[in-house]
């Protein structure tokens, strides 16, 4: 609930039609004149891209020679991007720096939103527009998420076995050009005969012409077997 009080002749006044402007938008008003006009709902903004803050003074006026200060209270410095005539001072947020700007040839008009470029996750949160000369200022409150599209690919289930080895020997996966496979643990079952069956299962995606090779070794023996597929292309 915001209490919004004007002073007449010493008496503290409450306008309804004040309040009923209060709710329908998130304002802040001075002496029942000048008032900053922001979004009452939050901004959604998408990581990577270049977003705008809007607040605008009602009725317009011409902000050029004004102190104009964003500030996220819940940062420390809570300076966001702050200008005095014109001019961008320095002491901002470092998170900050090169990302801000304001609308230089619309200040005339009334126009103090600010431009944020390359929005992060972090710049999620409460930023507050403040003009101390005029003591007005509001709220707007970014909201930030992250997306991408999904990827599809066609992949395919290639198992290997081999039986009778001794010791235990080891499977490898290479494709056409020689190159390791990352596949799952190999299942080794060793037989009544102390002989060693080893298997192995390797994801691949289907491209056009794949081929790979299922290689056993066992280095004590010096004992390498290998057999080789080819994958069709999935058209």
């Amino acid at each position: 609930h915001i209490d919004v009080k004007i002073y007449r002749k010493g008496l503290d006044v409450v306008h309804p039609s004040i309040l009923l402007h209060i709710k329908q938008s998130n304002t802040c008003f001075f002496s029942g004149q000048h008032h900053v006009s922001c979004p009452s709902e939050a901004i959604v903004a998408t990581v990577g891209e270049d977003i705008v803050l809007p607040a605008y003074l009602e009725p317009a006026t011409n902000a050029l020679r004004k102190t104009i200060e964003w500030t996220r209270p819940d940062l420390s410095p809570r300076y966001v991007h702050v200008q005095r005539q014109g001019v961008k001072l320095t002491g901002n947020h470092p998170s900050y720096e090169g990302r801000t700007s304001l609308f230089s040839e619309e200040l005339k008009l009334g126009n103090i939103s600010l431009k944020l470029s390359r929005v992060t996750i972090s710049d999620e949160g409460p930023y507050r527009c403040f003009l101390p000369e005029m003591r007005i200022s509001c709220i707007v409150q970014l909201v930030v998420g992250a997306a991408s599209s999904p990827v599809v690919q066609m992949t395919m289930d290639l198992q290997c076995e081999s039986t009778g080895w001794y010791p235990e020997p080891e499977v490898f996966w290479l494709d056409g050009e020689g190159n390791l496979l990352s596949a799952g643990p190999t299942e080794t079952v060793r037989g009544p005969d102390d002989l060693y069956t080893v298997s192995s299962r390797v994801t691949v995606e289907k491209r056009h012409s794949n081929s790979f090779t299922c290689r056993v070794q066992q280095n004590s023996t010096n004992q390498t077997r290998e057999t080789k597929i080819h994958v069709p292309g999935s058209g």
